[in-house]
């Protein structure tokens, strides 16, 4: 499993579902299969829940990392 630094407080969070074998973010439907929370543990338990660590990681961002720090 692949995580950020914890945010502090409740920042929200993507959590994106990845595949190991190409690294790239997995899609349904051409989709992104991502959850926006400010419980990202839970959001990683969650997507990671019934699949094989072998193949699947998740990655957690925190929202205002991925704006370029802007609050």
């Amino acid at each position: 499993m692949t995580t950020a630094p914890k945010p502090q407080g409740q920042a929200t969070c993507a959590v994106q579902l990845i595949d190991r074998r190409t690294g790239a973010a997995h899609r349904v439907g051409g989709a992104l299969v991502q959850h926006l929370t400010t419980t990202p543990d839970q959001a990683v338990a969650d997507l990671l829940a019934g699949r094989d660590p072998a193949v699947w990681e998740a990655r957690v961002s925190p929202l205002n990392a991925i704006a370029g720090g802007a609050a």
